[in-house]
């Protein structure tokens, strides 16, 4: 069967859209234009008989195929997308194995509040739970960890459910979902019925033709129906706070004489709208502080930007405005806020506005677009100079702090002033992604992000692995840009083998490994606590020898001098198209100790 679509248009209530372009003869062909029809430019896969017209058909229209050496790694590298451009990242794994595989980064996705779709391959239809190999229940193992779980089982529904699977991946709270496509609806018909015997019933019993009567009836049930045209996405209406609201907002920011705003990954969620916001932020000019994606979204620096002692300030505040925030173990619970503060919250999630938050106000709406009409109407806010000025010196002394940190001797490198010295050497077309537990976290504190949109980490998952696919993602959203990994010598050990990924692509990816031969985060507080590192001790192995066994670059470092050449040296190889490593040799520090989260 051959269904021939033709290419029209229709006026939408703003803009013209394209309903269909091509001669369907498979599923994959469906998929391929309808992810066409909703922008996604990129597929993530790692290849499997299951799936294979997906990423084949998707690659002949022109959506690049970006494939991996691990499915996790695959559905970070559509996060990562997702995360940058507001389009649902989208990846595809065949059947068992490559969907369980998946479930981490699911989760990860799911928390982290990112759109992803993912495609799941099958069994074919007829030989469920009948031994087919790979065949398990699928949909039980990955429910809890997406919005919404689809089973398609007709090749007419492919189209219907792939829009709504976008659609529900982006609206109101993004997240993750599954769509499960058995492996006969993305053949061409005539081989699904070479598989199911079907070419020729001469000669057969009586048995065999009621058998092959059955089993054309399911194949002419699969390919029958299918619509002639593939209706475009609709347009996401996105939660806007009300004019009283916002009202609301600005006469608080007006009578507060300690205000902070806290900005995180929940006010990004149109990351189309990341420099406009960031304009929004620096005219209202109340002291803020960010995490998470908003990091990075007052540049390298900005004068009601704060970085550190944000507890202290949050106990002092007289109103503290929180958009995208999750009030969970990053601000203990709620502890951190003053109780006679005015506390205002806006999320897309009820449950956030609730959870561990007695808030005066609770604004169901997206946080960027809440700050931004708060931009508009805020005319003739306080300069708030005192509280400044106090925010400003414990900024100062921290810093003092940390500089005084970075010049205590260490075995091999102090990583603070490793991080440091980072700082200085970024190029401004960078993007960090943080990959690890110590190490990633002393950079969130030394590091600062150049621009918006240009900091990456796991999110409230806290997850281990996500740096090979995040920084393959990010090299796909904007591939001039120079993207570094900072690994833990415990994390790097779970995507290292993505720079085979990288090498082949020609990325400008360069990994910054930590290695102190330990599981930091966690020896640092098990040995004070249960008196043995059991576990936690790890070799110091040569990481960059992994890394030129793909083509890749890479070096071992000891010393802060050689670490600054090794940085020279990294941007040198990207720019030549060859990823790089830097093993650095580092020592331990009590610069986070007692940190441990729970």
């Amino acid at each position: 069967m051959i269904i021939c679509v033709g290419v029209f248009y229709f006026e939408g209530p703003e803009h013209q859209q394209k309903v269909s372009t091509v001669c369907i003869m498979n599923g994959g062909q469906i998929i391929s234009q309808v992810l066409q029809n909703h922008g996604v430019n990129h597929l993530f896969t790692l290849c499997g008989g299951h799936i294979a017209p997906i990423y084949v058909e998707a690659a002949k229209v022109g959506i690049k195929v970006v494939d991996v050496r691990h499915e996790a790694a695959a559905v970070f590298g559509a996060e990562a997308m997702s995360r940058l451009s507001g389009i649902p990242g989208v990846a595809a794994v065949t059947a068992g194995p490559g969907v369980t595989n998946s479930i981490t980064a699911l989760k990860n996705a799911q928390m982290a509040q990112s759109p992803v779709v993912l495609l799941g391959g099958a069994t074919a239809t007829l030989l469920r739970n009948r031994g087919a190999l790979q065949d398990i229940d699928q949909k039980a193992l990955v429910a809890p960890h997406v919005k919404w779980v689809a089973q398609v089982k007709r090749v007419r529904e492919l189209a219907p459910v792939l829009n709504k699977a976008m659609q529900i991946a982006k609206e109101g709270i993004p997240g993750p979902v599954f769509v499960e496509i058995p492996v006969d609806l993305l053949y061409p018909e005539a081989t699904v019925r070479e598989w199911y015997g079907q070419k020729n019933e001469a000669g057969k019993s009586l048995v065999e033709k009621i058998t092959h009567w059955y089993i054309n009836r399911h194949v002419n049930n699969l390919f029958s129906g299918v619509s002639e045209t593939i209706h475009p996405p609709r347009k996401v209406q996105n939660l806007a706070a009300a004019a009283s609201e916002v009202d609301a907002v600005v006469a608080a920011l007006k009578r507060a004489e300690r205000p902070v705003l806290v900005v995180s990954s929940g006010a990004m969620l149109q990351p189309q709208n990341a420099s406009e916001l960031s304009l929004v932020l620096q005219k209202l000019g109340i002291p803020t502080y960010l995490s998470g994606m908003a990091r990075g979204m007052l540049g390298r620096q900005f004068p009601t930007q704060y970085r550190h002692e944000r507890k202290k300030a949050l106990r002092e505040a007289d109103l503290i405005l929180l958009a995208g925030v999750a009030v969970d173990f990053r601000l203990d619970y709620g502890r951190q806020l003053s109780r006679k503060a005015v506390k205002i919250a806006v999320s897309r999630s009820r449950e956030e506005l609730h959870k561990n938050l007695k808030a005066d106000q609770r604004i169901l709406a997206d946080p960027g677009q809440l700050l931004t009409a708060v931009g508009g109407k805020a005319t003739g806010l306080p300069t708030w100079e005192i509280w400044r000025n106090t925010l400003d010196e414990r900024e100062k002394t921290r810093e003092a702090q940390i500089a005084k940190q970075a010049d205590l001797p260490a075995e091999s490198i102090n990583p603070i002033a490793l991080f440091r010295r980072l700082e200085e050497l970024l190029p401004q077309n960078s993007t960090i992604v943080a990959d690890g537990g110590d190490f990633a976290a002393t950079a969130a504190y030394t590091l600062r992000p150049r621009h918006p949109l240009g900091w990456l980490d796991p999110g409230a998952f806290g997850t281990l692995g996500v740096g090979g696919g995040f920084a393959l993602g990010t090299t796909q959203y904007n591939p001039d840009e120079y993207v570094w990994i900072v690994f833990g010598d415990g994390s790097a050990a779970y995507s290292l083998m993505e720079f085979d990924t990288y090498t082949k692509m020609g990325l400008k990816v360069c990994a910054i490994v930590g290695n102190n031969g330990s599981w930091e985060q966690i020896a640092r507080d098990q040995v004070t606590l249960l008196g043995a590192s059991t576990a936690t001790v790890l070799p110091k192995s040569n990481y960059e020898r992994v890394v030129e066994a793909f083509g890749a670059a890479g070096e071992r470092v000891e010393t802060l001098e050689a670490f600054t050449n090794a940085v020279q040296h990294a941007k040198a190889s990207m720019d030549r198209g060859v990823p790089y490593l830097i093993n650095a040799v580092i020592g331990s520090t009590d610069f986070r100790k007692g940190s441990i989260s729970i």
